[in-house]
């Protein structure tokens, strides 16, 4: 089981996301806005967090980019779910350091079968080391 963080200022769509890693067996909890997000994930870190990158206040490539720069955080994995389709928003978001982007509308099986994805690839890989 793993914790994670869902940041989407869609309460339907956080519903929907958290249901499914629920589903799944995983811890997981709705914030509504970067700044929040950010707040939780310094106090408590998750396993993952799942960061849509239109929300009020701070954008979820905002919340990335603030966590990329810490030496608690520069390793957590960060996945994208979002509304924006452009090549250039993933690029962004990549470039930010997101791990995954998935776009809205989504599969919620789909979803949760990418986010066991990234924890496993985290919980193989040798150790990692700053750059």
């Amino acid at each position: 089981m793993a914790l994670i963080i869902v940041a989407e200022d869609d309460e339907i769509t956080g519903a929907i996301a958290c249901d499914a890693l629920m589903a799944y067996g995983h811890g997981a909890g709705l914030v509504q806005d970067g700044a929040e997000a950010l707040r939780i994930v310094k106090a408590r870190r998750p396993d993952l967090l799942v960061l849509d990158c239109s929300m009020p206040g701070m954008s979820g490539v905002l919340v990335l980019r603030e966590l990329r720069k810490m030496e608690a955080f520069w390793d957590l994995p960060g996945m994208m779910l979002t509304g924006r389709r452009g090549a250039q928003d993933e690029e962004m978001a990549r470039f930010a350091g997101a791990d995954d982007y998935m776009k809205k509308p989504f599969d919620p099986d789909e979803f949760v079968f990418r986010v066991e994805e990234l924890l496993a690839r985290r919980q193989t890989s040798p150790a990692l080391t700053r750059p």
